[in-house]
């Protein structure tokens, strides 16, 4: 189980946004944003916290549809939800036009019919449409549908899900669903303490392994089945779980997310507040994005935009169920680290240098205890095993008071922040001493204590009860989810530790550059290299000295200006691929051969049928490393940016990483660290070490391109950046552009 561009351009925080024709009107969950909580795109900058205590404790429920003839599927959930009301101490009231009573319980025979403005209405109806018109005269605040037949079938469903979503924004009734189920109204166990998990899943069915928790110690405090989202969404909740004081960690199971700027701003504001997220997100395959958006008609997005998104933010992404389980568990009731080694601990030499393997593989750090601690742990274990880490006791301490010193001894460490204790099988009575004193030292540390206990069986008192039994101890089943969730608990603090929001330093207004470019923008028009360069200089981003000329003479004049050796390439919107039609010419070193050499690019565009504006003359520049920026539209994020190895590298290798604007230079410095090739801009082969810090400048002021130009400019490709020599920045040889 289990040098920036923040110097480079100001920002006036306190005035009001006007620009890319958008004002501060901006909404978010149909609550306006804030005078000075949008960017310079007119987005908000905060996620609001939708009022959900009453969807999850109210006061008062209406069962729309009820039921209690036996056979009938309402008759069941009718059932469920009186149980559900008395538990939480709601009136619930029964609406059906026909019926005086179900279970003994007076009916209404409509909703407007009720006694009092309820918390939440449940509809057990096919069309739920009517029925929240009606709940919006009645002044209800919270419908859960469970209606299915909306967005998941196809465009008629799409159709009736936003008249829907409709109905809800204007009645100013908050709808969960459709397409949800009663998992909202779940039991919680209620004798589990601690810090509890808090649960958001699309699918309900996915979600039964982790309200199954319970029974193993694990406390929950709330499920979020989302269904559809037609209008409450996972961003909803997960801004809402991260202000709950008893939530410990989130666990999401998302198939597609509704809106994503929503969901980042309810992650940034998790992220503020320290509370851990781990999410399954499934669409990393084109098949997994195919069944996520028949199942929930909401669009995956590119994984790979995904993926980043959620690092950015210090989302956990992990793969199975079994791994959401036990890395929420860890989060949940782990305190912030003391330090960043781990120590292994194990009654065999072999079981510990498993672990130790799979560990170090993983990234965690097993510090060398030192000389005088060594000599301690050598007190009760035989001097011929290690206990450098990981610690070898041979057996046999484990079943006498040693055990518990031995223990003591190694959290005592400051180098040592979690301790793992991996047991491979159950081996009475010295399984069961080691268990008790493991739990023992663990209520009187503030360290994580993991076990990973694995016995097939699982029937085991040392385990169902000692281990289980302990809200401190966190126990595996196996040694593969322990390593990921203890590597993802360390990696959530340092990243707390460090975060700062992005969203605080978004540009609020438009800099003198967005005014500049504004000119060069045509809607639906691809640019031309000439004029994407002209784009890049509005922005401050380096490029050769170079000249746009129209005759051969007017080359010549222009490489003797520029200096030789020169570049001579034709110009035209739609020559994305110069170099493959063979438009590009390097290297040229005489006027005779610029003036030949302008003729041939200009015979072949002819033929190529391409409206030149012009054939480029251009300063040569080489000896560096080709990176690639540029700037794409996700359908879900918007903007994103990305970097990678650049030329022919970028197809060939695919070496790239990505981020969502806004971020800061550290995310940006963070994108080469992922890069493949990133020893290249160290220096290879006795090459020189290349001006990192000009390209994380390129990449910041192209992410600042990005904001301000938001959905009018399709797309950016820089290709190649030449990256120079450290302190000689970096060069733009080649660019292209797509308006909006």
């Amino acid at each position: 189980m289990l040098g920036s561009t923040h110097g480079t351009f100001t920002t006036d925080l306190r005035a009001r946004v006007v620009a890319c024709g958008q004002t501060t009107g901006a909404t978010v969950h149909g609550i306006a944003a804030a005078e000075g909580d949008v960017d310079v795109s007119g987005r908000p900058l905060h996620a609001p916290v939708p009022d959900l205590d009453r969807l999850f404790r109210p006061d008062s429920v209406a069962v729309v549809g009820a039921s209690d003839t036996e056979g009938r599927p309402n008759t069941g959930i009718t059932r469920q939800l009186l149980r559900w009301a008395e538990r939480v101490g709601a009136r619930l009231y029964p609406v059906h036009p026909r019926r005086a009573s179900v279970f003994g319980v007076g009916c209404v025979p409509s909703v407007t019919a009720l006694p009092e403005p309820v918390d939440v209405a449940v509809l057990l109806v096919a069309d739920p449409l009517p029925v929240v018109e009606e709940l919006g005269v009645a002044k209800a605040r919270f419908a859960v549908a469970f209606a299915s037949g909306f967005a998941e079938t196809g465009e008629a469903g799409a159709a009736a899900q936003a008249r829907l979503a409709a109905a809800a924004e204007r009645t100013g009734v908050r709808l969960l669903g459709p397409n949800t189920n009663l998992n909202a109204f779940e039991e919680f166990r209620d004798d589990l303490d601690g810090p509890a998990i808090a649960l958001i899943t699309q699918s309900g069915h996915q979600g039964r392994p982790l309200y199954a928790l319970q029974e193993l110690g694990v406390r929950l405090s709330h499920w979020a089945p989302t269904g559809n989202e037609a209008d409450l969404e996972s961003a909803d909740f997960l801004a809402y779980f991260a202000e709950r004081p008893e939530v410990g960690a989130i666990a999401c199971y998302l198939e597609g997310i509704k809106d994503g700027r929503s969901f980042l701003l309810a992650a940034d504001r998790a992220a503020r507040r320290g509370v851990p997220v781990v999410a399954v997100k499934v669409g990393r395959t084109p098949a997994g994005a195919r069944t996520a958006a028949s199942h929930t008609g909401k669009l995956t997005g590119a994984d790979q935009v995904v993926d980043a998104a959620m690092r950015q933010f210090g989302i956990t992404r992990v793969d199975g169920l079994d791994e959401l389980q036990d890395t929420a568990t860890l989060l949940a009731r782990a305190r912030p680290p003391a330090a960043d080694g781990v120590a292994v601990y194990a009654i065999s030499g072999g079981t510990g240098a498993h672990f130790a393997d799979l560990a170090t593989a993983a990234g965690l750090r097993l510090p060398r205890l030192s000389p005088a601690k060594q000599d301690e742990l050598h007190q009760w274990i035989p001097d011929d095993l290690n206990v450098a880490n990981p610690v070898d006791n041979g057996g046999h301490p484990v079943g006498d008071w040693r055990g518990r010193k031995i223990i003591d001894a190694i959290l005592a460490d400051p180098d040592v922040g979690v301790l793992i204790c991996p047991i491979t099988g159950p081996f009475p009575p010295m399984s069961d001493k080691l268990a008790q004193d493991l739990v023992d030292a663990a209520e009187r540390t503030d360290k994580p204590v993991c076990v990973v206990w694995g016995s097939p069986v699982g029937t085991e008192a040392a385990y169902r009860e000692t281990l289980l039994g302990s809200s401190r101890v966190v126990t595996f089943r196996t040694f593969g989810n322990c390593v990921t969730a203890v590597k993802a608990y360390l990696d959530h603090h340092r990243f707390t530790r460090a975060y700062r929001s992005p969203f605080d330093d978004a540009p609020r207004t438009p800099s003198p550059s967005y005014r500049k470019a504004q000119a060069l923008m045509h809607p639906g028009h691809r640019m031309s290299e000439h004029a994407a360069k002209q784009l890049l200089r509005a922005y401050g981003i380096r490029v050769p000295r170079e000249q746009l000329v129209t005759s051969a003479a007017a080359a010549v004049r222009a490489a003797s200006q520029v200096g030789y050796p020169v570049v001579m390439k034709a110009s035209a919107p739609q020559l994305a691929h110069k170099t493959e039609l063979g438009l590009v010419r390097i290297g040229l070193t005489s006027a005779s051969q610029v003036r030949d050499t302008y003729r041939e690019l200009i015979d072949i565009a002819r033929y190529e049928e391409a409206t030149l504006d012009g054939i480029l003359v251009c300063q040569m520049v080489d000896r560096g490393v080709e990176m690639v920026v540029g700037v794409t539209h996700d359908e879900l994020f918007g903007p994103t940016v990305t970097v990678g190895l650049g030329g022919v590298l970028v197809e060939v290798l695919s070496d790239t990483a990505v981020r969502v604007p806004p971020f800061g230079e550290d995310q940006a410095r963070a994108m080469l660290g992922e890069l493949r090739g990133r020893a290249l801009l160290n220096g290879v082969r006795g090459a020189p070490p290349r001006d990192v810090d000009a390209l994380v400048e390129v990449v910041l002021r192209v992410q600042r391109m990005a904001l301000e130009l938001g959905d009018r400019l399709s797309e950016l490709d820089i290709n190649p950046l030449m990256v120079l020599e450290r302190g000689q920045g970096a060069v733009a040889l080649d660019a292209m552009a797509v308006c909006r």
